[in-house]
């Protein structure tokens, strides 16, 4: 069903639009670049498993974008990070889906990978096609409306749960107070733009009835890129359709922002036969105190293993002031805390600290 709305929204889109008449060709480059200096503490059942004291880069993006006329562009994003040797659970910094903690996560190599990299039709502003490896739906949209991507990701993206770029086509654009995206994917997420026997479908449709209020629901459908060859023909394995639903609701005014994400998934990355439950929730919010300055906060709350017998309960919150140094340099002096705590008997809870400064650089 999703499939077929897909289909209709592209056509509907496209045959609606007007074509925008040619204008000169031009090329823009520009890039973002997330540092911070901070102390850290990261225990394990009450023991003390990492401390440490110094720089991250934590993203830094270099796009090139060229426009050929009014309708047709094209962009190339990379992004640099580093890598862990410690899976997809991270203690202190990313707690993922597993429940299996690492006390030795620690950077190991930095990685260059193609975040974006499309070719777009602007139909109008009704209908623009991205044809590649693009934004999705749901994280970029929360990520506008939270403000504070550089200090720490989005509750979707920071428990696992989503990616904010995927390879496939992309059709979003805007019709008054509504606003909406639609993507067909790879599933895999942009660093491993591997193929598999399905595509993924994702959406979103938001509204703004008054200026500043911001209301959204989002979807997620498919295997996640696991429905390859080798999987569907290896009896021990049940491929699950995966399948997330996600809501916004935010309010930006010129003294403050206020904000709530909800998320429910179920098989995420499952390849077994019992079925999977996870839920979480985010709220966020910042208050102006002066020319530059701000205070902010977020708090959240996630069960990425609803159904299971530990069911951990997963928490995170920061506090901080954040001041815009000059334009496009933002600065925040922020503490963090971060925690699991695990319902199977003689499991310890696992704890992480960190405080510190982060910076975002535009250009």
């Amino acid at each position: 069903m999703r499939k077929r709305i897909l289909t209709a929204a592209v056509m509907a889109a496209i045959a609606g639009s007007s074509i925008a008449a040619h204008a000169d060709e031009s090329t823009t480059v520009g890039g973002k670049a997330y540092i911070d200096f901070t102390n850290k503490t990261v225990k394990s059942s009450g023991a003390t498993t990492d401390k440490s004291t110094g720089f991250d880069l934590k993203r830094f993006y270099l796009s090139v974008g060229h426009s050929f006329d009014d309708m047709w562009s094209a962009n190339l994003t990379t992004d640099v990070n580093y890598a862990a040797d410690c899976g997809t659970y991270i203690t202190g910094v990313d707690f993922g889906t597993s429940t299996t903690t690492s006390s030795t996560c620690k950077p190991t190599d930095v990685n260059l990978y193609v975040k974006k990299a499309y070719l777009q039709a602007k139909f109008s502003d009704a209908a623009i096609l991205r044809a590649g490896s693009a934004d999705m739906p749901w994280i970029p949209y929360v990520e506008n409306a939270y403000g504070y991507r550089y200090v720490e990701k989005t509750l979707i993206d920071l428990t696992g749960f989503g990616t904010s770029a995927d390879w496939g086509a992309h059709l979003g654009g805007k019709v008054g107070m509504l606003n909406y995206a639609v993507s067909a994917v790879n599933g895999n997420g942009y660093k491993h733009p591997d193929r598999s026997k399905s595509l993924d479908f994702a959406g979103r449709v938001g509204v703004m009835p008054i200026e500043g209020l911001n209301l959204a629901v989002g979807f997620y459908d498919g295997k996640l890129g696991n429905n390859t060859y080798a999987n569907s023909n290896n009896p021990s394995l049940s491929i699950n359709t995966a399948k997330r639903t996600d809501v916004l609701a935010a309010y930006s005014h010129d003294m403050f922002n206020v904000g709530a994400e909800f998320f429910s998934a179920k098989d995420w990355k499952n390849l077994s036969s019992t079925s999977t439950k996870a839920s979480g929730y985010s709220a966020f919010g910042s208050v102006k105190a002066g020319k530059g300055i701000a205070v902010f906060a977020r708090y959240d709350q996630s069960k990425p293993a609803k159904n299971t017998t530990d069911n951990p309960k997963q928490t995170y919150y920061h506090v901080g002031v954040s001041y815009e140094a000059r334009k496009n340099v933002d600065l925040a002096l922020a503490y963090k805390n971060t925690k699991v705590t695990h319902n199977t008997t003689g499991a310890g809870d696992d704890k992480a600290t960190e405080v510190g400064i982060w910076t975002q650089v535009k250009f």
